[in-house]
């Protein structure tokens, strides 16, 4: 029953029927106050499903058939809270997103390296690469419901407080991921900075590139003016993503890819 559900869900989404049901209120919920996904024309029912013109899935749902979807139709299902999350972002912040050196994104298997300044960049990545692999703490998956969704997503995992074994779980999974044709986004400064300052880069990123022979593409953006991090205020504005054109990594030190890919971000902040 799951996997044809699941498979219903797919064909829902590569025919773009599936969307978030918003109302003046806000996202629906059920009488439990879980937030709910409505599928357009669908006749199932179970599986916090409801019968009448569309069928609602809540979390548990999302749970249970996220497993049974195809890597692309997974992605794209459970980023639909991405998507209605920058839709209010859009609506009720007034901050918009200027992208610029978007040719310079294939579907190829690559190492992204961003800066990391708030969470906008987590929501915001998982739309604009998709499918992809994050970089993520381990800590993260053991978070009811969102941690679950999060791991169908197949993220490499880490332990950050055992910085050798981090690094190797980085490359391990990571040559996993890009061997099954995906792209790895990594934050290689580890935690957020303030807007207008970069903190140290780490070379595990750097290092799964050069050692898989894939390119880097860098990306720089000045998201903490609009999203400040510690905090839930959120500032009217523009936020630019800028992408840089792929960096070659082929007889290149791990280091040597690390400081390119800083030095891009660091000219081309925009700030």
């Amino acid at each position: 029953r799951h996997q044809y559900l699941a498979a219903h869900v797919a064909t829902l989404l590569d025919r773009g029927q599936l969307v978030l049901e918003v109302h003046a209120g806000g996202t629906r919920t059920d009488h439990g106050g879980h937030q709910l996904v409505a599928v357009e024309h669908a006749t199932e029912t179970g599986l916090g499903i409801r019968h009448d013109r569309r069928e609602v899935i809540d979390e548990v749902g999302i749970a249970r058939i996220g497993p049974f979807l195809p890597l692309r139709a997974r992605h794209r299902f459970i980023n639909q809270w991405s998507r209605f999350a920058m839709w209010l972002d859009q609506h009720l912040n007034r901050i918009s997103v200027k992208i610029e050196g978007q040719e310079h994104l294939t579907d190829d298997p690559c190492v992204i390296l961003a800066n990391h300044q708030s969470s906008w960049e987590t929501f915001y990545l998982q739309l604009l690469i998709s499918p992809q692999a994050t970089v993520l703490k381990r800590e993260l998956l053991w978070i009811p419901f969102f941690g679950w969704g999060l791991a169908l997503l197949n993220p490499i995992r880490i332990n950050r407080s055992d910085g050798k074994a981090a690094l190797k779980s980085v490359l391990s999974q990571g040559k996993q991921r890009l061997n099954r044709g995906l792209r790895v986004v990594i934050f290689p400064e580890g935690s957020r900075q303030a807007p207008g300052t970069h903190g140290k880069f780490n070379h595990g990123g750097s290092m799964l590139a050069t050692q898989t022979g894939v390119p880097v593409i860098a990306l720089t953006h000045n998201s903490g003016d609009c999203w400040p991090r510690k905090t839930w205020v959120r500032y009217p504005g523009t936020i630019t993503l800028r992408i840089s054109p792929p960096i070659d990594t082929h007889n290149k030190k791990a280091k040597q890819v690390s400081a390119e890919a800083q030095q891009w971000i660091m000219e081309h902040y925009p700030g």
